[in-house]
């Protein structure tokens, strides 16, 4: 049989494309080809061993060569008929992968119907050459999940349009993983893209849609012309919120963490999360939930509860966001990161993110990109989130989709990881539910990203006080006469005997009951529920600010330490660079040298994780050093990194210690930024540190050190330890890189929200590390750290300093040839221009001038700094001096409080660049001018900016 199917059967090189597809088939699973290809498949691969167990003995990438090779050579002669029946199966399977790719485009999405179905030729038999009296051919039909072998064109043409033409558009043939694509054509084919509930199942959704327009009409009735971004239209997204919680916590998700911008927000809250509506109507009537500095409004605030599923307690968190829309997506990977290594949970099975997106934003905030380009990496990836999108059709006020995006779906941006997409039409509560289900599904079982696109419409405009029919008349006159989602299902369940004609609104009567008496409108939230990885965040919540904690080291620790981190394994061959950097320290560690800005921070990061503090260090080049300074992790040079050839010291400094990773992050900032802010918000035991490649870099994030790292706590009460190293100094390097733009910083610090500081030696740096941990004190830290410095033969502390001093907020003159009571002026700095300072004032060879370095700016050290200023009784003259420009730096913010510590009669000064547009000279030679003259500005006659007080 096998010789004359190979004689008479599809085996020409036209058909090459179809016996490959097949063969995938086969490997699959052999009983899903007909005999006659099982039979020569399995002749083709040899594969019956001795015993008659199946074996695979050769390579698949060879059979595959030779189907396309004979793509490549005419096709033998065969029978006529033999060759006019292959030409169809060909056209036929073509036609299948058509509707497979091109299915979604013909799909039923829009409730509103605005545009009619578009001409897919693809779709049509006609265009293979398929006619209507092929319409009662039977054809092979294995390779479909069907569950049929063979069936006529007419009926695999009615299970492709049932299955990919409905109210769900699949799209999935993008992914290049065999398994995967499988996946999704057994889940959708099997039964054909239409789930089938029960009626206690579809009583649900109806409750569901219920509440979702029950809670809009409310506040639309009660709060009259109030902001709320209102879910009407979109309603079903509640039911597809509903269908999450239930299908991951049965799969053993014990949190889910919610990431979304303002639509549908408060409906969440009350809905999903089960949030008191009586705590949200007092919101509405303006009155405080709580004591924060400054609060924030109803729609961009977070929650947390405890619900109760059949599967066990689920966590759910609503992540606190401000209007910057997607800028939430990588605050809330960093948190199921943190949470995720809490829980031990290596593949995701416990903690699911979840994103919801408008369509506008999705397809247009370049954050989106740059989060899901963390997805598959090893320091970010959170093993596949859920992504919903609110799809309304409109985004905020485009009148046309042309001018919203440039890609024919809003989710196209997704394809670049691989995601799959299902569209599934808002007006089809169950074809949501069942969407979300295979969406939860896939996840785990391919630990990858997934997108839900609702789509739907917006009854009213982006806001309520928003008039949308003026620049979208038609869309807003279907809007008008559409019934609403709640209506139309409420009509289905009545037609299918599944309720009686009044329940519907029996159903909107309780709802609204529980609305007027401001109780829970969610069953089973669970009251006073701790779970077994809550953290409790009680002692870091309204600690008063200090400065003081104890962060010396013993010294015998310290050496112990230091001995670890320069142990290499043996047979490990170092670079000789890095080599030399390890006998420096292990000198260090012997009291034979100094120690560098790299061993201070190495030996800080030692002390902690051997105390039972993690460490998390990220950044675009952080595991080296931008400048070579730090090789937390080290390279074999005889074996790749990736395999084996990597050794992290710091991951052994004890038996028994907290974890330390380094991570080398993509090339991004503000994703990564807010990633490690979202991670630090979950985590106060870790200290989470990121390093931008260059202090300027940060600006790249401002809008998350604008909105979350400096306003977070007081306008949400969110609490983070979050620390930044901006590297910081004029090095002649030109206006890019040299600054960290210190007066942004500074301009943003009040209600003692963050730290600023600027140390200058090892020591400093090892005490400061230690303090952000050991204080039951978080909050964000950022650190204008040095590059030349990093080197500097002055810039260079004892090892005796780590164990028996602490971070110091000022440091006062150490040159004990200057006497306090000859002092005529005094130079106050902050940073690498103090060591050109004490070098100039030594060349000249001037006593009587003492120079004070403020370490730490903010909160600024009033009562340290005074007692500084007091030594010196006989002091005329105060001058800060700075490298950047008089319109940057500190000096705008440090000038007031220098003039809180004069003296009467005594005179202020600046020494510093000229104000300047540019953050620093682009000609080295024009630096170097600049710089001389500060410094000798400092030392020389008082010019320019001088106040006497």
């Amino acid at each position: 049989m096998l010789k004359h199917f190979q004689s008479n059967s599809y085996l020409f090189g036209g058909n090459a494309a179809y016996i490959e597809e097949l063969y995938e088939t086969y490997l699959d699973n052999p009983a899903s080809v007909a005999e006659y290809w099982r039979d020569y498949f399995d002749a083709l691969q040899n594969i019956y061993a001795a015993n008659g167990a199946r074996v695979n003995d050769i390579a698949h990438a060879p059979i595959i060569e030779s189907f396309a090779q004979r793509a490549k050579h005419p096709a033998q002669p065969v029978r006529a008929g033999g060759l006019a029946t292959a030409h169809k199966q060909v056209h036929v399977q073509t036609l299948i992968g058509a509707y497979r790719i091109l299915g979604a485009r013909w799909a039923n999405l829009d409730p509103l119907r605005l545009q009619e179905r578009p001409a897919i030729p693809d779709l049509d038999p006609a265009f293979y050459g398929l006619t209507e009296a092929d319409m009662e051919q039977s054809f092979h039909a294995a390779n479909l999940y069907f569950g049929v072998e063979q069936a006529t064109l007419r009926e695999i043409i009615q299970a492709l349009r049932d299955t990919y033409c409905g109210t769900i558009g699949a799209e999935f043939m993008h992914l290049t993983a065999p398994e995967q694509r499988r996946w999704w054509q057994e889940g959708l084919e099997s039964i054909r893209a239409t789930p089938d509930f029960s009626s206690e199942r579809q009583k649900r959704i109806l409750e569901q849609l219920t509440a979702a327009e029950g809670l809009e009409r409310y506040l639309h009735t009660k709060f009259v012309g109030q902001k709320r971004f209102s879910l009407e239209g979109s309603e079903s997204f509640i039911v597809a919120m509903d269908a999450l919680v239930q299908r991951a916590g049965a799969m053993g998700v014990r949190e889910i963490v919610i990431g979304m911008a303002h639509r549908g927000r408060l409906n969440v809250l009350v809905n999903t999360l089960g949030k008191m509506p009586a705590d949200l109507f007092a919101e509405f009537e303006g009155k405080p939930g709580g004591d924060l500095p400054s609060g924030d409004v109803k729609y961009h605030k977070g929650f947390s509860s405890d619900v109760s599923i059949e599967g066990g307690p689920v966590h759910l968190s609503l992540t606190f966001n401000p209007s910057h829309l997607e800028i939430v997506d990588p605050v809330v990977e960093g948190s199921v990161k943190a949470r995720m290594v809490r829980r031990g949970d290596t593949d995701g099975r416990q903690v699911l993110p979840v994103q919801v997106h408008g369509d506008a934003a999705f397809a247009a905030q370049g954050v989106v990109m740059e989060t899901l380009n963390l997805a598959q990496t090893r320091g970010y990836g959170t093993h596949g989130t859920v992504h919903l999108i609110i799809n309304n059709q409109i985004g905020f006020t485009t009148s046309d989709p042309r001018d919203a995006r440039s890609t024919l779906y809003c989710s196209d941006v997704v394809k670049m990881i691989e995601a799959p997409v299902l569209h599934v039409n808002g007006d089809d509560p169950e074809a949501v539910v069942f969407a979300v289900q295979l969406a939860v599904d896939f996840r785990a079982a391919f630990h990858k990203d997934v997108v839900v696109d609702i789509i739907c419409f917006r009854r009213l405009g982006h806001n309520e006080q928003d008039t949308p029919a003026v620049t979208q008349p038609l869309m807003y006159k279907k809007i008008a006469q559409h019934p609403g989602a709640r209506a139309l299902y409420a009509e289905k369940l009545r037609a299918q005997s599944v309720i009686r004609a009044d329940d519907a609104n029996e159903y909107m009567k309780r709802y609204r009951q529980a609305l007027e008496e401001g109780r829970h409108t969610k069953d089973l939230v669970l009251s006073n529920y701790k779970g077994q990885y809550a953290i409790d965040w009680m002692p870091f919540v309204n600690r008063k600010w200090i400065d003081a904690a104890d962060t010396a080291v013993p010294l015998a620790e310290l050496k112990r330490l230091a001995e670890r981190i320069t142990a290499i394994p043996e047979n490990f061959k170092l670079h000789p660079l890095v080599a030399r950097v390890i006998h420096d320290r292990q000198a260090m560690g012997r009291f034979e040298a100094p120690l560098d800005w790299g061993m201070g921070e190495h030996l800080a990061f030692a002390s902690l994780v051997a105390s039972g503090y993690a460490v998390r260090l990220t950044g675009q080049d952080t595991a080296r050093g931008t400048f070579t300074h730090r090789h937390a992790v080290l390279h074999d040079q005889d074996r790749e990194s990736w395999n084996g050839g990597a050794y992290i010291p710091l991951q052994n400094v004890a038996d028994h210690q907290a974890r330390f990773e380094v991570i080398d992050s993509v090339l991004s900032e503000e994703a990564v930024l807010a990633f490690e802010y979202g991670y630090s918000t979950a985590d106060p035991k870790t200290l989470v540190v990121w390093e931008a490649q260059f202090g300027d870099f940060a600006n790249g994030a401002q809008v998350v050190i604008d909105q979350f790292i400096s306003s977070g706590e007081v306008k949400w009460g969110r609490v983070s330890g979050l620390t930044m190293l901006l590297p910081h100094g004029y090095e002649g390097q030109g206006p890019e890189h040299s600054s960290a733009r210190i007066e942004r910083f500074l301009q943003l610090c009040a209600d003692h929200n963050m730290q600023a500081v600027q140390p200058t030696t090892p020591a400093q740096m090892f005490h400061l590390l230690r303090r952000q941990m050991i204080r039951l004190l978080r909050k964000p830290l950022v650190v204008f750290t040095p590059k030349s410095l990093l080197r500097h033969k002055e810039a260079v502390s004892q090892l005796s300093e780590l164990a028996e001093a602490a971070f110091q907020t000022v440091i006062g003159e150490t040159d004990t040839a200057v006497h306090p009571k000859k002092v005529k002026r005094i130079l106050v700095c902050s940073g690498r221009v103090y060591y050109d300072l004490i070098a100039h004032r030594r060349t000249i060879k001037r006593h009587d001038i003492a120079i004070l370095r403020i370490e730490q700016l903010y909160p600024f050290p009033h009562k340290a700094f005074g007692a500084e200023l007091k030594k010196y009784e006989n002091a005329t003259e105060i001058v800060w001096v700075q490298d950047e420009p008089q319109n940057q730096g500190a000096w705008f913010y440090i000038e007031h409080h220098l003039y809180e510590g004069m003296k009467p009669g005594q005179k202020r000064a600046y020494s510093g660049r000229p104000a300047s547009a540019s953050p620093a000279a682009g000609y080295y030679a024009k630096h170097h001018e600049q710089q001389k003259a500060l410094v000798e500005g400092a030392f020389g006659r008082l010019k320019g900016s001088v106040l006497v007080k």
